[in-house]
């Protein structure tokens, strides 16, 4: 049985060199970098070497990134202090963010009576920045605002205009934080640039290893820790820093960076082939602006099924058995009941809400993946009406 993986965007496969590296840390570099001696010092000088070159692709400061067991902790860590230490009250995001977002400014909401408020949707599932300018325009002094919008969309791809949401903020003077997880290792940033005070990442979102991220966070921002400890990462997140799975975590940027330009362009001739074959299959629907090149990332494709709930219930199973992997909304809502969350905002604004499935490519697909994908999901979706 033929075996094609096109859910990238829950997580990639590591790169072999990624493998490497961690492996050499592993077997000969143990210390813990917090200890004084010879062994920890090997280790301390890998992990502010990393650090160095993780900032050097963002145009960072060293001290700005801050290593966190993934965007989720980063999420967390910045939002939870930016309430505590900033004195943040207002919180605008939209109803398309990822949970590590809208949970967190819900239990913020509810704990500490944050006001929090959504930004509405354009008739193409983008975020509509009249009514973000309209949302800042309307608080009053001295209220503190964190505007919190992803980069881009892990659900329906849609892209960000980042550096004129940045710019908006900083206009108003709101703190502005994007969740760049789908963007970091596929999009050039750079935070000296862009006026943004934070930003996180996740090493296994562009072939590094999981449970290992970094939170960026402007230097001077006055956020303190939630993790509390030892003294690790400048004292904001106590806790033995993972050398190895940071050291993947590097190389695997580095050699996501380097190879951007060649490996982009790869990765989306197979979007636009995929797109091509899905638009030869009667009733497929495209969710949000998945299918414009222009505005979604060149990862991703979502797309409405035109077979029953009930139906649909079986045909990741079938594709499964087909040795086809991809995902029902996104994997961090796998088992939920309730569905996506973002297919409901998008249904909200006139997307019909149908059983839908996200594909996501990297540079280990092939286009005779591609191919075999849209024939089996061609058989399935014939096979259920």
């Amino acid at each position: 049985m033929q075996k094609v993986y096109l859910d990238n965007a829950a997580t990639t496969a590591l790169r072999p060199e990624v493998v490497s590296v961690m492996t050499e840390v592993l077997s000969h570099e143990f210390g813990n970098p917090s200890s004084t001696h010879q062994f920890g010092q090997a280790s301390k000088s890998i992990l502010e070497r990393c650090r160095k070159e993780i900032a050097k692709r963002f145009n960072a400061v060293p001290g700005e990134i801050i290593f966190t067991s993934g965007g989720t902790e980063a999420d967390n860590l910045i939002f939870h202090s930016a309430v505590s230490d900033l004195g943040v009250t207002t919180i605008i995001t939209s109803p398309i963010e990822h949970h590590a977002v809208l949970h967190t400014a819900e239990a913020l909401a509810q704990k500490h009576g944050i006001n929090l408020e959504l930004v509405g949707l354009t008739d193409t599932g983008a975020i509509d920045l009249d009514h973000l300018e309209q949302l800042l325009s309307e608080q009053k002094e001295p209220t503190k605002v964190l505007v919190s919008l992803m980069h881009i969309n892990n659900e329906i791809g849609s892209i960000l205009p980042i550096e004129q949401v940045a710019l908006l903020c900083k206009s108003f003077g709101a703190y502005f934080h994007s969740d760049t997880v789908q963007s970091a290792g596929h999009y050039p940033l750079d935070f000296a640039a862009l006026p943004i005070d934070f930003a996180v990442a996740a090493a296994h979102k562009f072939h590094g290893p999981k449970g290992v991220g970094f939170a960026f966070i402007r230097k001077n921002s006055g956020l303190n820790p939630i993790i509390l400890g030892g003294g690790q990462e400048r004292g904001m997140r106590a806790g033995t820093e993972p050398v190895y799975a940071i050291a993947g975590m590097a190389k695997a940027l580095e050699m996501a960076y380097d190879n951007l330009t060649q490996e982009h362009d790869y990765v989306r001739q197979l979007k636009v082939r995929f797109i091509d074959g899905l638009r030869k299959i009667p009733g497929i629907r495209f969710n949000g602006p998945c299918c414009d090149l222009s505005k979604s990332t060149y990862t991703l494709v979502n797309v409405g099924l035109p077979i029953s709930p009930e139906k649909a219930g079986l045909l990741l199973f079938q594709l499964d058995l087909k040795g086809i992997a991809c995902s029902q909304g996104s994997a961090c809502q796998s088992g939920s009941s309730g569905g996506s969350h973002v297919l409901t905002a998008l249904a909200d604004i006139g997307f019909p809400l149908m059983p839908s499935l996200r594909f996501s490519f990297s540079i280990y697909n092939t286009a005779q993946e591609v191919d075999y994908v849209l024939e089996a999901l061609a058989e399935c979706i014939k096979g259920a009406n």
